[in-house]
């Protein structure tokens, strides 16, 4: 495998990693009724978006901190699908940010709530909302090679 494959390819348990700081994070902006913690969760989906999610604040975590300890990987997954959940989960922590800061307090909620649910369910059982969503659209956009 090439250093350029190798590049586009993610260790899944550093996805967990950082999906359950991000249900910590999402779950401190509802219980604070806060958007600081938003506002911090979104420059992470941000970096994760522009520069990958190995780069974000949390896969540095992950890369420096934890993966040492467990060793390599079994497996790696295609860093496409992630960076697109991180792209969804930004678009919903904006959401919420317009919301908490416009005074429109159940949209924040609401969609902080979404989020939060999503990683949630990434942290605990390693099922990526975003990452399904991802493959619906491009299986949808991609046409059928299969002959009848």
């Amino acid at each position: 495998m090439s250093e350029q494959q190798v590049a586009k390819q993610v260790d899944p348990r550093g996805l967990r990693f950082a999906a359950a700081i991000t249900t910590v994070v999402l779950a401190l902006t509802l219980v604070l009724n806060s958007a600081w913690p938003l506002a911090v969760q979104a420059v992470v989906f941000a970096i994760s978006v522009a520069f990958g999610v190995q780069a974000s604040p949390y896969g540095w975590l992950f890369k420096r901190l934890v993966r040492p300890r467990l060793g390599k990987p079994k497996e790696l997954e295609d860093a496409a699908p992630p960076r697109f959940a991180q792209l969804v989960g930004l678009v919903f922590a904006v959401a919420g940010l317009a919301g908490y800061l416009t005074g429109a307090t159940v949209l924040g909620v609401v969609a902080t709530g979404f989020a939060l649910v999503a990683a949630f369910v990434n942290a605990a059982v390693g099922l990526c909302l975003g990452c399904e969503a991802y493959l619906l659209i491009h299986r949808i956009r991609t046409p059928s090679t299969a002959t009848n």
